[in-house]
């Protein structure tokens, strides 16, 4: 301890400490560039890139689809997009994904599947007479001279191929071992029928690797199988579509003589095009959003739609076109700075677009030795002022210095597209200043021969007493308010997954929990945890949100017709196979009420989360709606709140668990349909049964059940059913003593 206190002592720790900061200003640590990425995404928000109209994405969605008829469309659908965007005038088409495999519909593969018998003969000779389906999209292909073709990981059908190389990607011995060892890596590719791939244009590849954090913030150029290097998608795209269809790369050393602006250590050259990349062929992404609704995307069905010609050749003439897909099971989701769910299809976008309008984000050499000499130069400053000046003084400076660094690296941003970290140099300039000043406490105190007591003001002994005594005020804690909170589940699921393999029950589940996570997210809610093949989500936590019960009734009602679109997936799969196909149906509890909610768990661990008997019985609804028959059952304060919508009193149950009797709603459909006439006359019919199975007077209450039953506006028949049987069963077996018309559930 009397070592801290020497003056000298304190000069040496802080120029160790100093040392340290600069050394290690380089580091690639995981923990450094996590917070690097703070930063970096939060500018990228904040300062997107310029949008232009260089660039048209022809979506694959829902709407196309529905026109033109599920994936994979047959090939002669798609050569005659092929041939209307290059008769439109489009620059370039590249195709952002893969056709692996011969289109089935063709006549060629029909005919070989007819049987050998002597009636099917003529009507095989007509359909081998025809063109391959293939080969028609392959000459559209080719008479086109615009279209690329992308290739990814892995392989189709087990066979391993490598992808074609329509121009070589040139680099000196120097620098070719390096972007071979750095680059991404692959093995085997999936690709383009080689009928395809050969009369393509270009072949590149939509390969991405995110970064550690699962945020995509980087765009490879280049790829290599550890023999040669090979062209990313975009970098083919911008090949043919600015006329170089004859020039290779050419990959090499930024010259440093002529070097007028700070760039990295390599420049990937095509035409006029000088890009500076990485030592592993990347650059960093400078996103913006597409808008999906306007000038950037276009429909593909509008390609093929003669009143539409006019909307879709003014987006794709004199455009770079990509053809991506937005189609619910379709759609490549990626995580990156601006949005959690991105379409992959605008990555490839992003890093043309980028290419195209020469922005580029750089973070060279030289960035991180300005990093260095700030902290240098700043670390010196903290160390000789602090002896002579108040603390308070000394802390103005240190938060002076650290909003100058973050002040900084906005600037470089904005200014000249430099990534220029201020966390990692302010994390070191307050380290000082806290050690500097911890050092000056301890010596005063030390002089004043109160080294234990001064110890004592540093770290509180009736503080440390405290957290001993009750480890709990460690974590964040929270706070009592009113929540609604959603149960879901699959029903049967153990059924469904019988006879799938391992892989293909997680990319069932992900096809169920990626729609649904979408509709709470988008409806304000938060996901407190997936278990197994169910989910919990609850509104009005963390942000609150007035309108809470409804934005979660409207994510259910979303939630169920969301599935539509997955489980034709399911019945055209399952007939593929030539199998009966299971479809997904879901069971969702909804209730309201005061809840628990905040950061629970442990000192290790702690999660997000509510508890409380609002939830309890959100969970025991959910179990309920298989008894019923029904997808959606919401608790009375819910219904209190939404009652404009299209919902029926189903009972009065004391659900599992609970004392008192509660009433539960079956949320059927929107206000739109609760307006409706059929609506209205069942639900007054509805009521009248209640009224009377509530009241004892079972006979009428059959009479009004017989008047339901012939209402066909939603499927109640297993709801109508129970209660037939349990009027029945009154019926036969009066009720002892005062009815009071309470179902009592003994099953959660």
């Amino acid at each position: 301890m009397k070592l801290l206190t020497n003056r000298w002592i304190h000069f040496l720790l802080l120029f160790g400490l100093l040392y340290m900061g600069v050394h290690y200003s380089g580091s690639n640590s995981r923990w450094r560039e996590e917070l690097q990425y703070l930063v970096f995404d939060e500018l990228n928000e904040r300062h997107p890139r310029e949008a232009s109209d260089l660039i048209t994405i022809v979506d694959i969605d829902d709407d196309s689809l529905a026109r033109l008829g599920q994936w994979p469309w047959p090939r002669t659908t798609i050569a005659k997009m092929v041939t209307a965007m290059t008769d439109m005038g489009a620059k370039v088409i590249a195709f952002d994904g893969v056709l692996a495999e011969p289109d089935r519909s063709s006549p060629d593969l029909i005919a070989q599947g007819l049987p050998d018998e002597e009636g099917f003969q003529s009507l095989k000779q007509g359909l081998e007479a025809l063109d391959s389906h293939d080969e028609i999209l392959a000459k559209a292909i080719k008479e086109s001279r615009i279209f690329v073709a992308g290739y990814t990981y892995g392989s189709y059908s087990g066979e391993a191929r490598k992808p074609g190389v329509k121009r070589n990607v040139l680099i000196k011995r120097a620098d070719k071992d390096g972007f071979l060892k750095f680059s991404t890596r692959f093995e085997t590719a999936a690709v383009f029928l080689p009928v395809l791939e050969k009369a393509s244009a270009g072949n590149g590849s939509f390969m991405a690797v995110p970064d550690h954090d699962g945020v995509l913030r980087r765009a490879g150029l280049v790829f290599s199988d550890g023999k040669q290097l090979y062209p990313a998608l975009s970098l083919e795209a911008l090949r043919i579509g600015a006329g170089y269809r004859k020039d290779s790369y050419r990959i090499g050393t930024t010259p440093q003589k002529s070097r007028k602006d700070l760039d990295t250590n390599y420049r990937l050259v095509i035409g006029d095009y000088k890009i500076p990349v990485e030592e592993d062929g990347k650059i960093f992404l400078r996103y913006r959003k597409f808008d999906e609704s306007g000038e950037d995307y276009l429909s593909a069905y509008k390609l093929l739609d003669p009143e539409q010609r006019t909307l879709a050749e003014s987006r794709i003439k004199d455009r770079y076109v990509l053809i991506g897909a937005s189609a619910e099971g379709l759609k490549d989701l990626r995580s990156t700075a601006l949005e959690p769910f991105q379409p992959g299809v605008e990555i490839h976008a992003n890093a043309l677009e980028q290419i195209l309008q020469n922005d580029f984000l750089l973070r060279p050499q030289e960035i991180e030795l300005a990093e260095a000499s700030f902290i240098l130069i700043s670390g010196l400053l903290m160390i000789f002022v602090a002896p002579f000046v108040h603390m308070f003084v000394m802390m103005i400076v240190c938060v002076g210095l650290i909003a100058l660094a973050f002040a900084g690296s906005q600037w470089a941003y904005v200014s000249h597209g430099f990534l220029l970290d201020p966390f990692y140099p302010s994390m070191v300039v307050f380290a000082i200043f806290m050690l500097s000043n911890l050092l000056t406490f301890l010596r005063v105190e030390s002089e004043k021969k109160q080294v234990r007591d001064a110890f004592g003001l540093y770290i509180s002994p009736d503080f440390m007493q405290e957290l001993t005594k009750d480890p709990d005020k460690l974590k964040l804690g929270g706070e009592t308010k009113d929540l609604t909170v959603m149960f879901t589940d699959i029903r049967s699921f153990t059924t469904i997954c019988e006879g799938l393999a391992p892989e293909e029950i997680i990319q069932l589940m992900n096809d169920f929990l990626t729609p649904m996570s979408d509709m709470v997210m988008k409806n304000r809610g938060t996901i407190d945890k997936y278990m197994g093949d169910a989910m919990m989500a609850f509104w009005n936590a963390p942000l609150d949100d007035e309108d809470h019960e409804r934005n979660a009734c409207l994510t259910a009602l979303s939630m169920q017709a969301a599935l539509e679109p997955i489980n034709e997936e399911v019945k055209a799969k399952a007939k593929e196979l030539g199998k009966t196909p299971v479809l997904l149906n879901a069971g969702i509890g909804i209730n309201t009420g005061p809840c628990a909610v905040g950061n629970m768990g442990s000192r290790q661990r702690f999660a997000y989360s509510t508890l409380g008997d609002a939830v309890n019985l959100a969970s025991r609804l959910e179990g309920q709606t298989k008894n019923y028959g029904l997808n959606i059952l919401i608790g009375e304060q819910t219904w209190r709140k939404v009652s404009e919508l299209a919902c029926l009193e189903m009972d009065l149950i004391k659900v599992k668990g609970k004392t008192k009797p509660e009433r539960i709603f079956a949320l059927l459909a929107t206000e739109n349909v609760a307006k409706s006439k059929e609506f209205k006359a069942l639900a007054a019919n509805h009521v009248q049964m209640i009224d009377a199975y509530r009241g004892g007077r079972f006979e009428e209450a059959k009479e009004m059940l017989k008047a339901c039953k012939t209402q066909k506006l939603f499927d109640l028949e297993a709801a109508y059913k129970l209660y037939e049987e349990r009027i029945d069963e009154l019926l036969f077996n009066p009720p002892e003593g005062k009815w009071d018309g309470v179902f009592e559930a003994t099953s959660k």
